[in-house]
């Protein structure tokens, strides 16, 4: 069965890869730049740094800095009435995957008509966007490389996505000093988030021998240099390592698609605004657990890939991978759903909402149940 691999933008990948974007935007002969980041991006100084290089490109520049994690359809259509009204011809998204899933919704609304919850879906986006440079400052989201876009609905209290290959950044600047001031609790969350990228995306039933590689591959840096970044965030050699992975683990996942874990993230975040590497991580080594008989061979993989002592017996290795990710979330400090605030009554309602979630037809395991997700909530507790 013939299967596609899409892979779109350009990546500038090093130390002073900031450097390079005058040039892309002369490129572009962008007359009127928005520049989109949060609060924690200019507390860093990395706007200004950013900033600084599109001031060389002698365009008009308007800031959008009103990113809020998990962003939500009103923050979209407030971002684009400014865009709108500066006529922005180019976007540069500085920032994770709130900045970059956020600007993508912006570039979406200058093209094609509001509001933004109508593209929910897969490949729904009807005209060409605008150019769009992502430069990201967390290794984790890979929303810098994806087609997809992620955001909340508040009124329907649920985390979307939108899936259209018209809306990746036409161009990434990853340089990895920009991830140096990330806390050590972020690393984390970010860091587990594009495990999960990895592990999901290589156990999907859309998974092809393309998307299996890079998965396997991001999934082994990842493993490697997580905890090193953890630890010691001016670990040039593991954040630089780490955001490769996070592209790499990105190529994976945007092809095969994700499962369970996303399927109940999504609905945490939506509901407890938990972030989002966070709610994944938390849930993850339960989920792996609950799918490792629908695919046993590939969970043995999985811990073959970072040479967990398989014995050959697949029954046996199949729940190595879980037994990891338990012990890799614990070193880590990967906060109990019940540690975030979350509590038995709450569990219900969560469970409804997790069987609503497209990406549950990309799970291994199917017929997913109500008492399935009751489960593994309740061990993630």
């Amino acid at each position: 069965m013939a299967r596609e691999f899409f892979v779109s933008s350009n990546v500038v990948f090093g130390k002073d890869a900031v450097k390079k974007l005058p040039d892309m935007l002369k490129e572009y002969e962008a007359k009127s730049v928005m520049v989109v980041y949060d609060a924690g991006v200019k507390m860093a100084g990395i706007a200004e740094k950013v900033l600084a290089e599109v001031e060389k490109a002698d365009a008009k520049v308007t800031v959008f800095d009103g990113v809020i994690p998990n962003p939500t359809n009103e923050v979209v259509e407030e971002a684009a009435l400014l865009a709108q009204k500066e006529e922005i011809d180019v976007f540069v998204a500085v920032g994770g995957g709130s900045s970059i899933d956020l600007t993508k919704a912006v570039n979406i609304l200058m093209t094609n008509p509001g509001p933004i919850g109508q593209y929910g879906g897969i490949g729904l986006v009807k005209n060409q966007v605008l150019p769009l440079i992502a430069i990201p400052t967390t290794a984790g989201t890979s929303s810098e490389i994806t087609n997809v876009v992620a955001l909340t609905d508040t009124k329907a209290v649920c985390k979307y996505v939108i899936i259209d290959n018209k809306i990746v950044a036409d161009k990434v600047i990853a340089d990895p000093e920009f991830t140096k001031t990330m806390p050590p609790s972020v690393t984390a969350a970010t860091g587990m988030d594009a495990i999960t990228h990895a592990v999901e995306s290589y156990i999907s039933n859309m998974a092809t021998p393309l998307t299996e590689y890079h998965s396997l591959k991001g999934l082994q840096i990842f493993y490697k240099y997580l905890p090193r970044a953890v630890k010691n965030g001016a670990d040039m050699e593991a954040r630089e390592q780490m955001m490769l992975g996070c592209i790499i683990a990105g190529f994976g996942f945007s092809n095969a698609n994700l499962g369970l874990v996303h399927g109940i993230a999504h609905t945490l975040s939506a509901h407890f605004h938990l972030a989002h590497g966070m709610a994944n991580a938390t849930v993850l080594p339960y989920v792996m657990e609950y799918n490792a008989d629908s695919c046993p061979e590939k969970m043995a993989e999985l811990a073959q890939a970072i040479h967990l002592p398989v014995t050959g017996n697949v029954e046996e290795d199949k729940y190595l991978m879980s037994a990891e990710l338990m012990k890799l979330t614990k070193e880590l400090g990967i906060k109990t759903l019940s540690q975030q605030g979350i509590e038995e009554k709450d569990l219900d309602m969560l469970a409804n909402d997790v069987l609503k979630e497209p990406v549950l037809g990309f799970n291994p395991r199917q017929n997913v149940t109500k008492e399935d997700v009751l489960a593994i909530l309740r061990k993630a507790l």
